[in-house]
C-alpha cells in the first residue's frame, strides 16, 4: 500500500520542488499539501494525487484532524524571512510556533516520520536571531520523541524565487564561483538547489531508520544523489 506525505510549505522555494517529487514518486500514493492558498497545479505530472487543505497555521489543530497523519510522512518546509515577517514575533510565529504544532499533531497522530528544513547554522545559543529560532524548534522536535525525525540543515539555498532578495543573489553569485574550491570539511557550506534539499527530504524519509538525525548541506547532496 503506498503511502501518504503531507507537505506544510508548499508554496515556497523547496516546497514547491517536493511537491513535483512527490506527486512523480510511485511510492507516494497521496499527497496533502497544507497551503494557505490553492496552488496552480494544472502543470504538475501526478496532480490526481494531490489533495490542497486550505489552512489557518495559527489555527492548525482546530482544521486538520490528527488521524491524518497515521503512518504518513511529514515534511515542513515552512520559512519565511524578517523582513517578509515584518517582526520577530511574526518570524518566530512561522519558523517555530507552526512548526512546533505540526510536529506535536505529527507525534499525537502516529506518523511514521516528520522531516524539516532548518538551517546551517540552527543554535538557540547563538548570537543571530534566525539562527537561535531554527535551533529552538530543533530542540522542540526532539522533546516530541516522534518516531523518525529528520532535521536537514542546508547552506545558500539556490533556486527560482518568487520575491528577489539581493543579499542571497549576490551570496549565490560568489558562492557558485568559488564552489569547487569548497573540499573535504568545506563541502558543507557549498550552495545547495532547492531539489537537491527536496530530493534529501524523501530519501530521509524512505530510509526507515528511526530516532532523531540531523544532515548538513554535503550529507543531504550525498542521500540525494542515491
Amino acid at each position: 500500500m503506498g503511502k501518504t506525505a503531507i507537505v506544510a510549505g508548499g508554496s515556497g522555494l523547496v516546497g514547491r520542488e517536493l511537491i513535483k517529487l512527490l506527486l512523480e514518486d510511485q511510492a507516494y500514493t497521496k499527497v496533502i499539501a497544507l497551503v494557505r492558498k490553492n496552488m496552480q497545479i494544472s502543470h504538475l505530472s501526478g496532480k490526481e494525487k494531490l489533495v490542497q487543505i486550505v489552512t489557518d497555521f495559527s489555527n492548525l489543530d482546530a482544521l486538520i484532524e490528527p488521524s491524518i497523519m497515521e503512518h504518513a510522512h511529514v515534511f515542513c518546509t515552512l520559512g519565511t524571512t524578517i523582513k517578509k515577517a515584518g517582526s520577530q514575533e511574526q518570524f518566530r510565529k512561522v519558523d517555530l510556533a507552526y512548526p512546533m504544532k505540526l510536529g506535536q499533531m505529527a507525534s499525537t497522530g502516529k506518523a511514521d516520520v516528520f522531516a524539516i528544513v532548518t538551517a546551517m547554522g540552527a543554535n538557540r545559543k547563538s548570537s543571530i536571531f534566525y539562527n537561535q529560532v531554527k535551533g529552538e524548534v530543533e530542540e522542540g522536535l526532539r522533546e516530541l520523541k516522534l518516531r523518525a525525525l529528520y532535521m536537514l540543515r542546508p547552506s545558500l539555498i539556490l533556486g527560482d524565487r518568487d520575491e528577489t532578495r539581493w543579499g542571497e543573489k549576490w551570496g549565490s553569485v560568489v558562492s557558485r564561483a568559488i564552489s569547487p574550491l569548497m573540499i573535504g570539511r568545506l563541502r558543507t557550506y557549498r550552495p545547495i538547489h532547492a531539489k537537491t534539499i527536496a530530493k534529501g527530504l524523501i530519501k530521509s524519509a524512505e530510509s526507515g531508520q528511526i530516532g532523531a538525525h540531523v544532515l548538513l548541506s554535503a550529507q543531504i547532496a550525498e542521500l540525494a544523489s542515491k
